[in-house]
């Protein structure tokens, strides 16, 4: 009969918390959030930035009202003489796991400047901080002002490492394939206190990532994370590809997926403090990853 208590004892415990038992989140799949967009007019600081702006709504669709709550904000930029539209699937994921995500559709041109493509992104997050104290904005009372964050692809990774080293209210940094700029990213980086993370592609003849994340991450303090998926390419970080592009040994589809799961978990790790994210992140789960190699220091 002790054996049967003990027992029955110890099966009520387990349901009682069956987060004990909870195997932790997919960050590769969407988020429970459904997301919306709507396109806007970033103003602040005196700069006037073209945007769109992908975020957690009560529906699917355009101008739906912001989910109950506050959301962390993300800039991110898009890569040289790319179109926005490239990434919406990436930015409709992070959006569903909870970010709100302004995308400037500025510098898209042939002779792009990386520094006020650095600015248009800082000028994005302002726009929104301010939004959640404007009266009558879709965001207002919406934005976690204290959880910012940039993004960006390419030459947008570049300018990301120039924006946070220009603004001191980001607190993270993840990259796609980022690429050195003018001025520098590499040496932006070096003076980058916040915690940053490179992705790059193992295949990428555009953007190698020996010619320009290592140099990138090397020259940044800790924290910083180097995480190279295994037969990725340069363009894999895109939705669909175009003239001059490359190819991995893998499918874009495999690509793109193992890149949200490691940039979703960076973001809910250090702008949401997710318990679920941090050993996706720097724990064993990350290290051990067969698609994506670990390099790095906390």
């Amino acid at each position: 009969m002790r054996v049967l208590a003990m027992t029955l004892a110890l099966v009520a415990s387990v349901l009682a918390t069956p987060d004990a038992l909870a195997a932790p989140p997919d960050y590769g799949l969407p988020g429970s959030y459904p997301v919306a967009y709507s396109d806007v007019t970033a103003v602040a600081g005196g700069r006037s930035v073209p945007a769109r702006v992908h975020y957690p709504a009560t529906a699917a669709g355009t101008n739906q009202p912001v989910a109950t709550g506050r959301f962390p904000a993300i800039a991110f930029g898009h890569g040289f003489f790319q179109a926005t539209s490239k990434y919406t699937s990436t930015n409709n994921h992070l959006a569903s796991w909870g970010f709100v995500v302004i995308v400037p559709t500025t510098q898209g041109g042939l002779s792009p400047s990386h520094s006020a493509f650095a600015d248009d992104l800082n000028t994005g997050l302002a726009w929104l901080v301010a939004q959640d104290t404007t009266t009558g904005s879709r965001f207002r009372d919406h934005i976690s002002t204290a959880a910012l964050g940039v993004a960006g692809h390419s030459m947008g990774g570049g300018a990301a490492v120039l924006a946070a080293a220009r603004n001191p209210k980001i607190r993270s940094v993840s990259t796609y394939a980022a690429a050195e700029t003018n001025p520098s990213a590499k040496a932006a980086a070096s003076t980058l206190s916040v915690p940053a993370q490179f992705l790059a592609g193992s295949q990428d003849t555009i953007a190698p990532p020996a010619e320009h994340q290592r140099p990138i991450f090397t020259a940044k303090p800790p924290s910083k994370q180097l995480r190279t998926i295994t037969g990725g390419s340069h363009c894999g970080f895109m939705d669909s590809s175009g003239l001059f592009c490359d190819n991995g040994s893998i499918t874009r589809a495999a690509q793109l997926t193992a890149a949200r799961r490691v940039t979703t978990s960076w973001f809910r790790h250090y702008l949401t403090g997710d318990p679920a994210a941090r050993d996706l992140v720097w724990g064993q789960p990350a290290r051990t990853d067969p698609a994506v190699t670990f390099e790095g220091s906390e």
